[in-house]
């Protein structure tokens, strides 16, 4: 890791305090560390240990004990009381912001290309297609699970070492100015933005607004940066001020504004699709997409327009979108003794929920959907919720179980559209694992296929772990 305590020093704008010999302290400043992390448990001897203070947790409650551990620094915004019996220590007016300005800082001694993904829905899967291709080229680091916010990507930034020649981070928001921190800490080479959709409303109003704060990801990119938009969506369709960067359009079906696209899209149900893949430089190839759903061929194309920038031939590129593997809580295909499980638990909003429900369709059994709430809908919350009832009820779902307070319109809608026999409400998370734990076979006949998909708060990953 090419950081050294003194650029932490300059970075934070923080007051060193070292715990060694005066006359040492100069040669202190010029020593790099080999990790920054939050985590106690994570520590490294050389590292580096920032104290947050979180709802629960005081990170400096264990500053004594990372020092044991052979930590040479520890980023504090309170000066402990017994100082001499302490290592060194960096003193900050916030331990957060320190935390983004130390990761800013090491981001501008990278030299690799840095690839920031952001969108209202397929982030984290997108993120997965475009590290996976570029793997077939270059040793990639990608954001890790839910890391996307201001805590996870300096964390992520941070994870970058020597080895590595290209980072693919995950920028998710939930209000303006969020991306525009997010990317002066990424100043990401390449963007990929998938889509515009309802998600946030009760911060940024409407998808103008989820545009605008999305966007935001332009304003720390490099000058000769590239970017990459979903050519399908209305919103992104109308991106043209970017500064003179180059900027190429993905998508479904050739029209005179795509530079990469799909053409002759062939379903194999839950088991994917293929494609014909067409590049910006008029190549054409087959891809074998082993992810379910159109929005996955989506998904790879947004990967080829990426790779095909880096250098990528279309073999490496057919093979990397070959290789793609679902992640946990994200359309992640489990199959158990009983069902077949479609797990998408891990956040939901109108527009992935239809995309769900679209994808449970393709199911040559039975079908059932348990559905939650979905959260920071704004003033038309009711509405979505609705609406998405009715959705899954007029595409045929067999069995609809509709869980939490906002889904009560969900079910209401549902009930309308498809009658009570194929639909169920419970009031809580709680109330849906009794029914299940008790008698299953009375909501979910034996030999379906089940898409379990609510927003994270909901905690649906014990109904799946139940289900399992």
């Amino acid at each position: 890791m090419n950081l050294t305590i003194g650029q932490m020093v300059e970075a934070t704008g923080g007051r060193l305090v070292y715990g060694g010999p005066d006359n040492a302290c100069d040669m202190f400043l010029k020593t790099k560390t080999d990790s920054v992390v939050l985590d106690s448990r994570q520590v490294t001897e050389g590292g580096v240990f920032v104290a947050t203070v979180g709802e629960r947790v005081d990170g400096h409650s264990f500053v004594a004990s990372v020092f044991e551990k052979g930590v040479i620094l520890a980023v504090v915004q309170r000066e402990p009381e017994e100082a001499e019996c302490w290592g060194s220590y960096l003193v900050v007016e916030d331990t957060l912001t320190a935390l983004k300005q130390i990761a800013e800082e090491y981001r501008k001694t990278l030299q690799i290309p840095v690839i920031g993904i952001t969108g209202s829905v397929g982030k984290t899967s997108t993120k997965e297609f475009v590290a996976g291709v570029l793997s077939e080229k270059y040793n990639v680091l990608k954001t890790q699970g839910n890391y996307n916010n201001e805590i996870g990507v300096p964390l992520t930034l941070l994870r970058i070492r020597e080895e590595h020649e290209a980072a693919v981070i995950e920028m998710g928001i939930s209000d303006f100015g969020e991306m525009h921190r997010l990317s002066k800490m990424a100043r990401p080479d390449i963007a990929v933005i998938t889509n515009i959709g309802q998600c946030h409303l009760e911060n940024l109003g409407d998808r103008d607004g989820v545009l605008r704060a999305k966007t935001e990801i332009f304003d720390f990119m490099a000058e000769d940066g590239k970017i990459c938009l979903n050519g399908d969506d209305d919103k992104l369709r109308t991106v043209a001020a970017t500064e003179g960067r180059e900027l190429r359009f993905f998508g479904i079906g050739e029209d005179a504004g795509k530079s990469v696209y799909a053409t002759e899209v062939k379903s194999k149900g839950l088991w994917g699709s293929t494609a014909e893949l067409h590049s910006a430089k008029g190549e054409c190839f087959t891809a074998e997409v082993p992810l379910p759903g159109i929005h996955m061929v989506l998904n790879a194309t947004a990967a080829a327009c990426v790779a095909e920038w880096l250098g990528l031939t279309p073999e490496q590129i057919q093979e990397g979108v070959k290789k793609v593997a679902a992640v946990g809580g994200r359309n992640n295909l489990i199959p158990t003794e009983k069902y077949t499980l479609i797990d998408d638990c891990y956040n939901a909003n109108p527009v992935s929920m239809k995309a769900g429900i679209d994808l449970l369709c393709m199911a040559d059994t039975a079908t059932a959907a348990i559905l939650g709430d979905m959260f920071e809908l704004g003033t038309d919350s009711d509405k979505m919720h609705a609406e998405v009832g009715a959705y899954a009820a007029e595409k045929g779902v067999d069995r609809i179980l509709c869980v939490g307070e906002n889904s009560r319109h969900m079910y209401e809608a549902a009930v309308q559209a498809a009658g009570t026999d194929r639909v169920a409400y419970f009031a809580t998370r709680e109330e849906l694992l009794l029914a299940l734990g008790s008698t299953p076979e009375r909501m979910l006949p034996t030999g379906c296929t089940v898409l379990i998909k609510a927003s994270h708060g909901m905690k649906f990953s014990e109904v799946v772990e139940l289900l399992r």
